[in-house]
């Protein structure tokens, strides 16, 4: 496959002017599952192949895509995508540079105890239906239970017209449980999401029975949950809370393409934006975890990325495109969702840096204030306003867990914010899920309990 690859590559150089070609091939096995309360609604096996060709010719991206691996084919896609280059660079006002990169030959083998590949479907309908027995039979007030399921694995080749030329194994498994509860017109929400680069023994460290206990109980206390008072308040966030703000609220802003479509983070690059306390990083390197790879879409090794030390901004995340912009060394963030479309800057493992308080030190100096748990929802835009919704979340009394709420939200500025967290944990956890930003991709995010001294909760007046 390798030698084909340099062969379309060549083509492009020698043939249609490119000074640079990459061509992607993936073959990845894939099987889709969901599952709502005992009835299976869905459930697909099959095998995903195909190349993506891109090309730069006069200063300008050309890429095409195709379903097939036949020679001629991926010819005639190169030869379309070099064409479609050529016609772009003459609308072009700045021609496209990369910053360069070390050539890298390798192949990179992934181990599991147990490859999803090798789990039946049944086998794997039967520990979704466990996860929905345990959540349906944890209380009749439990109204609904949604189970998606997904594994990949495979291999993806990248080779470049530079030398470079990578044979990559690619495993994910992920899980999301999705449950409702009701009670005299009161509803509630609960969702829980596994995810590993490892295999299907995610199962074993996350017991089905276990799983669907843990998200029915979340639902059910919130059942009997008041409504949060609207206003300025201090607040803890869990962990879970930390990660999604971090990747909705900060991290999008730190993509090097948002940076230069308008982001408010463009401009702070070196200025203070945070108390002391705050730390960020975003980083592709940590074994087994969600958003984990070992080289990136353009060939670029993964790395742990720098992006906030002490409240000061040390860099973004690139690809090679925006690190020869921006004069600096690509960071391994180029990613694509499969062969269909082209590599974009996207998010890894993303997370806030643990301090050295305790969970209870957090609480101690908070009269009056909230302890957000886990998050519903987030979203942020390019001017660094944000919104998060909770899902599990309680008052805080004299420096203790009071009573739930539920229907929280958080609201503000992410500078602002980031400059009142006052206090940081020093425990750890990262979160897996499903980033959006036109293409999927899986990630991580996460951090240590924070308190920040004032932030908007969303409520009643």
């Amino acid at each position: 496959m390798e030698e084909v690859l340099s062969k379309i590559n060549g083509i492009a150089v020698q043939k249609f002017g490119a000074e640079y070609a990459e061509a992607r091939v993936q073959k990845l096995n894939k099987t889709m599952l969901t599952l709502k309360e005992d009835r299976v609604e869905a459930a697909k096996q099959g095998i995903e192949s195909g190349a993506a060709l891109r090309v730069l010719v006069n200063g300008a991206w050309g890429f095409a895509s195709v379903g097939s691996l036949k020679a001629e084919e991926l010819m005639s896609a190169v030869s379309d995508a070099c064409k479609m280059a050529k016609m772009a660079s003459t609308r072009l006002k700045t021609r496209i540079k990369l910053a360069k990169t070390k050539t890298v030959e390798d192949h990179v083998q992934v181990k599991s105890k147990k490859n999803p590949v090798e789990v039946q479907m049944e086998e794997k309908i039967k520990t979704a239906l466990a996860v929905n027995k345990a959540t349906l039979g944890y209380d009749n007030r439990v109204k609904s239970c949604t189970i998606d399921y997904l594994d990949l694995t495979g291999t993806s080749y990248f080779v470049n017209s530079d030398g470079t030329c990578i044979n990559q194994d690619r495993l994910y498994v992920w899980s999301r449980i999705t449950v409702t509860a009701m009670l005299n017109g009161v509803f509630t929400f609960s969702r829980e999401e596994i995810g590993s680069t490892a295999g299907y023994e995610i199962f074993d460290a996350n017991a089905p029975e276990t799983l669907g206990e843990k998200v029915a109980k979340r639902a059910i206390e919130q059942l009997a949950a008041k409504s949060p008072k609207g206003g300025k308040f201090p607040v803890v966030l869990g962990p879970n809370v930390v990660g999604v703000f971090v990747h909705e609220a900060f991290g999008h802003l730190a993509e090097a393409d948002l940076a230069l479509a308008g982001g408010v983070l463009a401009e702070n690059l070196g200025k203070k934006i945070g108390s002391d306390f705050v730390t960020f990083y975003d980083d592709g390197t940590i074994n087994g975890a969600f958003g984990s790879f070992k080289y990136d879409d353009e060939g670029v090794p993964a790395q742990k990325t720098l992006l906030i030390k002490d409240g000061v901004v040390t860099g973004l995340m690139h690809n090679r495109e925006t690190a020869q912009k921006f004069n600096v060394e690509p960071t391994g963030n180029a990613r694509a969702e499969d062969f269909r479309v082209e590599p974009i800057i996207r998010m890894r493992n993303t997370y806030m840096a643990p301090r050295d308080h305790s969970f209870e030190e957090l609480l101690e100096d908070i009269s009056f204030g909230y302890y957000f748990k886990s998050f519903r929802g987030g979203q942020a835009n390019l001017d660094g306003t944000f919104q998060v919704g909770i899902q599990e979340a309680y008052e805080i009394v004299n420096g203790e867990i009071g009573e739930p709420v539920r229907n929280a939200s958080i609201s503000g500025n992410t500078l602002e914010t980031l400059f009142k967290v006052d206090a940081v944990g020093k425990d750890f956890e990262l979160w897996p899920g499903r980033c959006g930003k036109g293409q999927t991709a899986f990630v991580c995010d996460g951090g240590p309990h924070i308190r920040v001294k004032e932030v908007l909760v969303g409520g009643n007046a």
